[in-house]
């Protein structure tokens, strides 16, 4: 694809940041972020599949999420707090696999339309400690989020016309 994603992990510091440009409007690139079907058809590595357990994306609402690989399931939630379409989701992410909970990660995604209808998304997420951010970026993270935008490309690709016609979740 000739989109790259770009994971910038400053030394010592708790954020990271991922950016990435698409070929698609950013309405349609900002509804494959909250609409439940097409969300779970990109999102995450190409070897795992996905389960969408809660999928409330609203301010207040709630997610859920579990990723399984060879009988292992990951399982992901948290709390949207905006959901300002089509320019930006805020919320929480947090992993159940650590030893204990607490490790929650805030994140705001900001959707920008580019010229040629396409949209640049930035990513920013904080974390509660520089050793939560280490973590995440040595756990594969940035594998998971290039083959998902890179699926994501191919599914607005194929299937651009009717993602816009998915109702919103």
């Amino acid at each position: 694809m000739a989109n790259k994603t770009e994971v910038i992990a400053e030394p010592g510091k708790q954020e990271l940041f991922i950016k990435r440009e698409f070929d698609f409007p950013r309405d349609l690139v900002f509804r494959a972020h909250i609409d439940r079907d097409i969300y779970q058809k990109w999102v995450g590595p190409n070897d795992l599949k996905m389960t969408i357990d809660r999928w409330e994306p609203h301010a207040g609402g709630s997610f859920n999420f579990t990723h399984e690989r060879g009988g292992h399931k990951y399982n992901f939630f948290g709390v949207y707090h905006e959901v300002l379409a089509p320019e930006r989701i805020v919320g929480t992410f947090e992993f159940d696999g650590l030893p204990e909970r607490g490790h929650v990660i805030l994140g705001v995604t900001m959707f920008e339309e580019l010229t040629g209808n396409r949209c640049r998304l930035v990513h920013q997420s904080v974390f509660r400690s520089v050793e939560d951010r280490d973590g995440m970026v040595m756990s594969g993270m940035e594998r998971g989020v290039r083959e998902g935008y890179e699926k994501l490309d191919v599914l607005l690709a194929g299937e651009g016309t009717a993602a816009t016609a998915v109702p919103r979740g």
